[in-house]
């Protein structure tokens, strides 16, 4: 995360000089950002005649949300991860309590989220921006890592489990980012970011004012909820939460006749939350296509300085929509590495020891999670075409409904690369099945965007399976490149089947 956040920042600083060569190129790329389109996706434009602040304005909310979602995944698996897999229990019989445990891992990964801050300080200065603009940014961001470390801390607490925390948690960071969007487009309702962490983020106006208020409320907010959780923790049983299912409840049993339906129905919860907030997203998408694309087509200087800011094709809707469907392949390649990662969990927490001790191969139980993971990668693309096609036809937009389900459908080949690698991950290496599975949409996206904004060799980003992604449904697919990419997909889940069967369990 400290790497990534130096990384992009001094990224987004050199992406400045080649961008914006004189005050009219800023002027219009600031004219570009002031639309509202613009500004609900991609946040309010500030200073952005300055290399700081157009970093900042670049990929500020973007740092901001991936090491927001990195912190509440590591606090709630440190926290009620390891206590629910019984690896506390020796720790809590000593003398240390439950509260001080939960305190000391919540400083732990408060230092990391600091350190990442101090990462994209150190990529700012590094590449010439101005220190002052730079401080007040890398403190920004490093307290919504301490917020969601803290968010994160207090639904482990709140839930007896570690999907139901990280879920709630995964919702808090949902409605904040959304909180931000409305506030960013709709002016009337822009005090809306001072209820969101993003929000008042972007409040301390980095480049332009540095004002420290915003920072102020973050930390009080952070702290209270620190301590909260930590509080939390001392009231509540050892293995449980201040949330508990009913008692009398009666034995649910639809779906546990086989382990390809039990697959199934351990899917649907997760799948629904995250269709609900993909599909969210993309119908906002879609609703925003005619504003974005009429001031685009009236301003053709716009849409060139866009172009050369890495937001190409967003002059028609086929284009906008191509563009933005690229993105897509971030969350349905993470949705598939995480039910991978799932099972990784319940191999490593003793839930599947009784399970293999019957009549039943381990190939078997994999391949069934495979099946329920492809199925749920592809529902959920559906939903972002069919949201996107609905938001356009909100708006009396051009896009066909075909046009938006292949545009959506057109990442699934990355998604299944994911796949692969985590299936592969889960033979070699279990304990990294969410990182290694996410490697070929969310390194691939990362190594795109810096190969293409760098000058790298054209060769590094062709690296990069979104190289290789046709702009759908502006252009037909690229059927070659798509039958590779799931080929090797293919390959990769069949090693990793292989290797699966052959070691040993709980490794």
């Amino acid at each position: 995360m400290t790497a990534v956040a130096a990384g992009m920042s001094a990224v987004a600083v050199a992406a400045h000089r080649s961008t914006v060569k004189d005050p009219a190129d800023a002027a219009a790329l600031e004219a570009l950002a002031g639309n509202p389109a613009i500004r609900t996706l991609f946040g309010e434009p500030v200073a952005l005649d300055d290399a700081g602040g157009f970093a900042v304005w670049r990929t500020g909310t973007a740092l901001a949300v991936v090491l927001g979602v990195w912190a509440l995944l590591a606090a709630t698996r440190i926290t009620r991860g390891e206590e629910d897999a019984g690896r506390w229990d020796v720790l809590l019989a000593g003398r240390v309590p439950v509260t001080t445990v939960v305190a000391r891992h919540i400083a732990v990964l408060v230092t990391v989220s600091l350190l990442a801050g101090a990462g994209a300080f150190a990529g700012l200065i590094a590449t010439g921006a101005a220190a002052g603009g730079a401080a007040v940014h890398s403190a920004g961001l490093a307290l919504c890592g301490v917020f969601f470390v803290a968010a994160g801390a207090m639904t482990a607490q709140v839930f007896a489990t570690r999907s139901s925390a990280s879920g709630a948690a995964v919702a808090v960071l949902g409605v904040s980012m959304l909180l931000k969007m409305v506030g960013d487009g709709v002016a009337a309702l822009g005090w809306l970011r001072w209820l969101s962490p993003f929000g008042l983020m972007a409040l301390v106006r980095p480049y332009d004012g540095n004002r420290l208020w915003p920072l102020v409320i973050l930390v009080v907010v952070c702290l209270v909820l620190a301590a909260g959780a930590a509080a939390a923790a001392g009231r509540r049983d050892i293995r449980g939460g201040h949330l508990r299912s009913p008692s009398g409840r009666g034995p649910r049993m639809r779906m546990l006749g086989s382990v390809e339906a039990f697959a199934v129905r351990r899917l649907v919860r997760p799948l629904a939350a995250w269709s609900a907030g993909v599909g969210a997203y993309y119908l906002l998408i879609g609703v925003l296509a005619v504003s974005m694309t009429a001031f685009l087509a009236d301003n053709p200087r716009f849409a060139d300085l866009a172009a050369q800011a890495g937001f190409a094709g967003l002059g028609t809707v086929q284009g906008y929509a191509a563009t933005l469907f690229a993105l897509l392949a971030v969350p349905a390649g993470a949705f598939v590495a995480v039910r991978l990662a799932t099972l990784a969990d319940d191999e490593s927490g003793g839930r599947l020891t009784l399970l293999f001790a019957q009549p039943l191969t381990r190939a078997r139980l994999l391949i069934g999670e495979i099946a329920a993971a492809l199925g749920g990668v592809i529902v959920i693309t559906t939903v972002a075409g069919l949201a996107t096609w609905a938001g356009t036809k909100a708006v009396g937009a051009d896009l066909d409904l075909a046009d938006a389900l292949s545009g959506a459908w057109n990442v699934l080949p990355i998604a299944l690369l994911c796949l692969g690698a985590g299936v592969l991950a889960l033979g070699w290496a279990p304990r990294a099945v969410t990182a290694l599975g996410s490697i070929p949409a969310a390194g691939g996206f990362l190594l795109k965007v810096i190969a293409d904004t760098s000058g790298w060799p054209v060769w590094v980003g062709q690296l990069s399976p979104f190289a290789h992604l046709a702009a759908v449904p502006g252009v037909p697919v690229n059927w070659p490149a798509a039958i590779v990419m799931t080929a090797v997909a293919a390959l990769a889940a069949a090693a990793g089947v292989v290797r699966y069967r052959r070691r040993d369990l709980r490794i």
